[in-house]
């Protein structure tokens, strides 16, 4: 038999949607006719691709694991027509255990299955709670040629007392290319890490490897996609364009030195305050798009976060499907409603007026008896965002179109947001933007905007939106002492709490502000209750609130500044790790 010298691989980074199995199918089938086109020996779909991902607790049902396998099956049965096998991530009952899987379908039959090792459990992951762990697996061979495959985390940590070397393993058991299926989420700094830890692994291996990920949003979490392939020398050998789907064809040649990927197309990959931005446009588009929604609406203020929301809802979705809604009250200023209007007119979007002052009004009336004698204080002025919300919703619910809310991490941090007023809505794309990011994102917008955008090119926001000083109002059981510090001291604070969860000591001995830095440390805490009922929103930091950072309501625990004592080890009496062991048993 013949060496073989050649390797041709379809990857095809696609957007799958969680739950809908025939469809997911059905995308794997029009990837696997490109590949076919190409001469490709293989093509290959992201990890659980039939399932989508993450699944979470759905996949946990077996009426839907069922489902998954059917189908697999189906497009295993297809590939009897002498036509590019498939890799293909899947759900897989195993013996009673459930496995996030990896499965080769190749002349008619499931030719080859692979679980996943290491599964993650931290963060936006929780695999442990519904697969089982897999076995460390040698390689298949796909056209007489050695292919590991790895899946996602198993390229991410070193081996350790939980995390299998599974790179390791496939190179000392044969392997000759690693392929790497991939469910990936974006963080601003995502791509520099996975470029780390998989250059790692080709250092390690002396193997080529490929990387696909998926892309798409689901929830809270945006897949961006950039696939890219590694040769053994740690060279760059193809990078697939970040947040768009994609079908490329290359072609892998074995020399004296072993396998190496020809040079394929190098897209530019989108990071910082690009990639953020593109995050927030397809997390909302494909919200919107995947439940079914006909478009958006917005109240527009005026002001930046709005404008901003306003931006990306029409990059997302077209200027037909959003709508924009001003509801002024009598202490909304000229400017804000001129520059509404301005806003409305530049992105093209339906935009109406309507005076909130008589639904306040009445609403003063009906509480006029339970106040009789109450000082007038906060209360009286949330009931113009209430009712901004309950308006805003009423539209909604009668054309059927998303409420998207606006408001920006800094102040859904520290509490500045109104329940049921301008925290209500069914998404927000800029959930997990600080402040002083949202100014530079508008800024950004009027001179750029990300392949595939439908907003129109140009000035957008208008300047004096993104030049006017930034005011934070007072909100619901706020009072003068919790006015907020200028939005970078704000936002440098909040990252250094929510994102690096430093010590408070360690931020006030870092040279901020001690008096202030404790009133956000409270403000943040006591406004748990509030972030737990907002609108779901584009995840694009390190930590956002929800699936990363889950801190109880009822909450008494609170830092005063001063540094933690050192833990005195001379009080614990220590067994031996052998006593201990025998003692387990």
């Amino acid at each position: 038999m013949a060496e073989i010298s050649q390797l041709t691989i379809t990857l095809a980074q696609l957007n799958p949607v969680v739950g809908d199995v025939t469809g997911n199918a059905a995308k794997a089938r029009a990837a696997r006719g490109r590949a076919k086109a190409d001469g490709a020996d293989v093509v290959v779909l992201p990890e659980l691709f039939i399932a989508g991902y993450p699944p979470e607790d759905l996949v946990l049902k077996p009426a839907f694991q069922a489902a998954c396998r059917a189908e697999v099956e189906n497009l295993a049965r297809e590939t009897a027509d002498g036509g590019p096998a498939m890799l293909i991530g899947t759900p897989w009952v195993e013996d009673g255990k459930l496995y996030n899987a990896c499965v080769l379908l190749d002349g008619g039959r499931i030719a080859a299955l692979r679980f996943k090792v290491n599964l993650p459990n931290y963060g936006v992951f929780d695999e442990k709670r519904v697969f089982a762990r897999g076995p460390v697996s040698g390689p298949i061979t796909i056209r007489g040629v050695r292919i590991g495959i790895p899946i996602c985390e198993d390229t991410w940590m070193e081996e350790s007392r939980d995390y299998e070397n599974v790179v390791e393993c496939l190179a000392e058991t044969g392997a000759e290319i690693l392929i790497v299926p991939n469910g990936s989420p974006y963080t601003r700094e995502k791509n520099d890490m996975r470029l780390s830890v998989s250059v790692a692994r080709v250092a390690e291996s002396g193997l080529p490897l490929i990387y696909l990920n998926q892309v798409g949003g689901q929830d809270e979490l945006v897949f961006d996609g950039s696939s890219f392939a590694l040769n053994a020398d740690r060279s760059l050998a193809l990078q697939l364009p970040a947040f768009e789907e994609n079908i490329t064809t290359i072609q892998c040649i074995k020399g004296d030195e072993g396998w190496t990927c020809k040079k394929g197309p190098i897209a530019q990959v989108l990071d910082g305050d690009k990639g953020n931005y593109a995050a927030c446009v397809l997390g909302l588009r494909d919200y919107v798009t995947k439940t079914g929604f006909p478009g958006v609406l917005l109240g527009i203020s005026g002001g930046i976060d709005s404008a901003l929301c306003a931006a990306i809802a029409v990059d997302a979705l077209g200027a037909d499907n959003v709508r924009g809604v001003m509801l002024p009250f009598r202490f909304t200023a000229q400017e804000s409603l001129d520059d509404a209007a301005k806003l409305a007119k530049a992105l093209g979007i339906q935009y109406e007026v309507l005076s909130i002052a008589p639904a306040v009004h009445g609403l003063e009336e009906i509480l006029s008896g339970p106040f009789k004698g109450l000082e007038r204080d906060v209360t009286e002025e949330n009931l113009q965002a209430r009712t901004r919300g309950v308006l805003l919703m009423a539209i909604s619910n009668k054309t059927g179109a998303m409420l998207v809310t606006t408001g920006n991490k800094s102040e859904m941090s520290v509490g500045y947001a109104t329940l049921y007023g301008d925290m209500n809505g069914g998404y927000n794309p800029i959930k997990d933007i600080y402040k002083t990011e949202v100014f530079r994102l508008s800024t950004l917008r009027n001179s750029w905007k990300p392949e595939g955008a439908l907003g129109p090119s140009g000035e957008v926001i208008p300047p004096n939106i993104i030049t006017r000083p930034p005011t934070a109002e007072l909100r619901e059981n706020q009072t003068d002492q919790d006015s907020l510090p200028p939005y970078d001291v704000l936002d440098a604070i909040l990252e250094r709490l929510v994102e690096r969860e430093e010590p408070v000591a360690s931020i006030i001995a870092e040279g901020f502000d001690r008096d202030t830095v404790l009133r956000i440390s409270r403000l943040l805490n006591v406004a748990e209750y509030k972030r737990r009922q907002a609108a779901p929103g584009v995840k694009v930091t390190r930590k956002n609130f929800g699936r990363d950072r889950r801190y109880p309501i009822t909450n008494k625990f609170r830092e005063n500044g001063v540094p933690a004592p050192k833990a005195d080890d001379t009080l614990v009496t220590r067994s031996s790790r052998g006593s201990v062991e025998a003692f387990d048993g």
